[in-house]
Parts: C-alpha cells; structure tokens; sequence
C-alpha cells in the first residue's frame, strides 16, 4: 500500500505547543500586572464596543509572556532584539516591558492601558491574540506578534506582525510557479507545524492556477518510504514539497527522485554541515537577519546570538517590532508602511497585516547560500 494521503482540512492549532518548534514567543515582566479577579477570561463576558482608546504618552508597551513555561525563552528572544532596536535608536526609555503568564494576557493589556501607553506589541501568541480581540476591546493601539488563525481582518487600531510558516509557503508557491513547475506532490509528517505549512503552500498554489498537489504522509519505515519512491517513479512529479522536521529531511529526501524541492525555513535547523550535504539542492526560505548577515541594512544592530535558529528568528522579529512599533505609536500612524527589515521584505496590507517575504534559500555545495542577489 501506498502511505495515506494527508488530510486536506486545515492542521490543528498549534497555540500550546513549545517554543522551539512553534514560531511563537513570550516575554519577561518589569513588574506583575495588578488586575481585579474579574478581568480574567474564564471568567469575563465581551465588553460592548468602548470610545476610542485617548493615550497619555508616547509609551510603548511590549506586553510579552515573559512568566510562561511554554514561552517564556521566545518572549526573552523577542524583548532582547526590541530592546537592542530601542537602544540602537536612542528611544529606550519610551519602552515599557510588562510580563505575564500564561493566563495574565488580560491584565497585563489591563496595565498597559491604565498607564495610557500610546501603543501595546502584543500579545505573542494565537490564543492570546484572541483572547485580547475577545474581551479587551477598549485598548490602546496595538501590534500583535502572531496572527488570526482564519486570516480575518483585525478590529481598527490592530495590526499584526508574524513569523508565520504561511507567509514563507505562499513565497514557495509563487517561486515554484516562476521555475515552471506544474505538477507537485507533498511529503508531510504528522507535526502541526508541518501540516500548516504544507496547507498553506496548497492554498497558495492552488490560487496562482497550480494542479492540486498529491499529498502522502511522511513515515520513517523503510518498507514505506521504498513505496512512495516506486511510486513516484511511475507517477512523476515536477518538484516535491517536504514538509518534515530537520532530523527526518536527509531521510525523507534520500527515498525522492531527483528534481527540484522546497521546504520550510526549519529544514536545517540543528544539523550539522555533513547532513546538509545530504540535503543538496533543496530551496527554502529563511528571514534575511540569518540568510544575509552581512548586509549593510544591519550594520549598527548588535548581533545576539541566541543559540538556536528558532530564538535568533525571534530576535530578529523583536528588532523589527520596534521599528514599526515607532510608526505606529504616532499620532496619527502612517496608512502605508514598506521596508527591509531583519525578517523579510514587510508592507503594511489589508486588514492591519504585514506581509513578510523572506530570502530564498538553496543547500549548494554542503551549505546554505542564497539562491538570489539582495533585492
């Protein structure tokens, strides 16, 4: 037997798993936020639509889960990089930090808010997102770190900044299209992570005119893995999409047939260089902070090197919210916002969203290089 397709409904949410494989970060506190028991989410109804919020400041508030064990080493990545930007500006003091938990969202936008802060980035992860949009909708302006799980518009005063795997899928898709690619097939793991990714490619591709991919499930037995190379030996296909996690990439791409292949940003992740050898050839997109750092765009911001790919990515996240963070806390906050940032190409769209086009990658040689010049 074949492996089994890939279900084709969306991946589940992935808001509670840990930090290194979610791109998602948390904070650390200046001080807890005061906050009466009532303000919680468990136990609040939605509030009736409130005045709009008047500020008192030019305050930024970085509202990150700095106390959580889940997130809390992204949310120390994401603070590090915003500081570094705060500092490398000479706008550090218009920054206020304030830390939560896993549950203190809440009050924490709660503090923000009684300081009349002129805007809040914020909060880190999805679940928080929602529950913000959800029950606290006299706030400040704000700037989320993650986005809605279905792409909805956010509310006015809202808008988001991601490191998201969709905006690194749909930059795949259209590179595929360009290269002339017509027939795809997908190699995808179990990982939530992964299945988003792939998801989102899918929905990419489809849009820009592309035939539906075929889809198999990535399994590590031999016997399957020898299955899926016989078939897609008698049925070939222009490329192949792998949308596994970087210990089973070399595995996974060992049993494909030669040709082009795309993969997420976390296809290297951890390896050392003789198993990039293993991966040769293979395209995928990283932010330009890692792809090019020796780009002059990033000469008077200090390098943090934060261990892993993961936080560095965070970082570097934390260095662009800063810059827009400035933009948006003015007065009246400029309708159209376009630059070369740590983490991709952003540009203020529709609904309050930043695009994010990172670099293309290709594995040339044993090692990551870039694919294409500076734009």
């Amino acid at each position: 037997m074949l492996p089994p397709p890939v279900p084709s409904g969306p991946p589940p949410d992935v808001e509670t798993r840990p930090a290194p494989e979610a791109i998602l970060p948390a904070p650390t506190p200046v001080e807890p936020a005061a906050a009466s028991p009532d303000r919680s989410a468990t136990s609040m109804v939605p509030e009736p639509p409130a005045p709009g919020f008047v500020p008192r400041s030019d305050t930024i508030a970085l509202v990150l889960p700095l106390q959580s064990g889940l997130y809390g080493r992204a949310a120390e990545a994401v603070k590090a990089g915003f500081l570094a930007a705060a500092n490398a500006a000479g706008s550090a003091a218009r920054v206020q930090v304030i830390g939560h938990g896993d549950d203190g969202v809440l009050p924490a936008f709660a503090a923000a808010a009684d300081a009349g802060v002129a805007l809040i980035v914020g909060p880190l992860t999805r679940d928080d997102l929602k529950t913000v949009l959800t029950f606290s909708p006299a706030r400040p302006r704000m700037l989320a770190l993650n986005q809605l799980d279905d792409g909805s518009p956010l509310p006015p005063e809202a808008y988001a900044l991601a490191l998201s795997v969709e905006s690194d899928a749909a930059l795949l898709a259209r590179l595929a299209r360009g290269e002339g690619v017509r027939t795809l097939a997908s190699l995808t793991s179990d990982g939530p992570l992964q299945r988003r990714f792939r998801a989102a490619f899918a929905s990419a591709w489809e849009r820009s005119g592309g035939a539906t991919t075929r889809d198999y499930r990535f399994d590590p037995n031999p016997d399957v893995l020898a299955l899926l190379r016989r078939e897609l030996a008698a049925r070939p296909a222009d490329a192949v999409l792998l949308c596994v996690p970087s210990g089973d990439a070399a595995l996974a791409k060992s049993f494909l047939a030669p040709g082009p292949v795309y993969a997420s940003s976390q296809v290297t992740d951890g390896l050392p260089l003789e198993m990039l050898r293993d991966l040769e050839g293979v395209r995928y997109v990283e932010i330009p902070w890692l792809a090019d750092p020796d780009d002059p765009a990033f000469a008077r911001l200090p390098r943090n090197r934060m261990g892993d790919a993961v936080l560095d990515r965070l970082y570097a996240l934390g260095l662009d919210a800063f810059v827009i963070a400035e933009l948006l806390s003015s007065p009246e906050p400029p309708a159209r916002i376009e630059l070369e940032g740590a983490t991709g190409h952003l540009a203020l769209a529709r609904g309050g969203f930043f695009t994010r086009d990172g670099r293309i990658m290709m594995i040339r040689g044993g090692a990551p290089v870039l694919s294409s010049p500076r734009p």
